[in-house]
């Protein structure tokens, strides 16, 4: 499993959950746009360009996910009813995060991914 944990936050638009280490930056996050029904995945990607392949791997499966760079890494946005959230909320103990040149990271699906779901629907 990758070191970290998840810390959840709402504000006025929605949640937000993410996954790193108390004293290191933010590796992965889920945030829901209550307005949009959206999800946005977020990996961080430090020099992030251009397009990229994200792989969510859980006990259901993978899906390949093309994702943009922004500012802080890579990004794909789903709607909030897509299976494959539910799929990384009650996968078995954890889901993977791949992307390329990243290590992959090995996230635990805890209450707060759900969390994050569940107010977008």
């Amino acid at each position: 499993a990758t070191p970290g944990t998840w810390r959840l936050s709402a504000g006025a638009d929605g949640s937000f959950a993410r996954f790193g280490a108390a004293s290191g930056g933010d590796l992965f996050s889920l945030q829901c746009d209550a307005r949009t029904r959206t999800i946005t995945l977020r990996r961080s990607a430090p020099g992030a360009t251009g397009r990229a392949s994200l792989a969510i791997t859980t006990s259901d499966g993978a899906q390949a996910l093309s994702a943009f760079a922004d500012a802080q890494g890579y990004v794909v946005t789903l709607p909030a009813g897509s299976p494959l959230l539910d799929q990384m909320a009650f996968s078995r103990g954890r889901f993977a995060v791949t992307l390329t040149g990243q290590p992959t990271l090995y996230l635990p699906s805890w209450t707060e991914v759900s969390r994050v779901i569940e107010d977008c629907r």
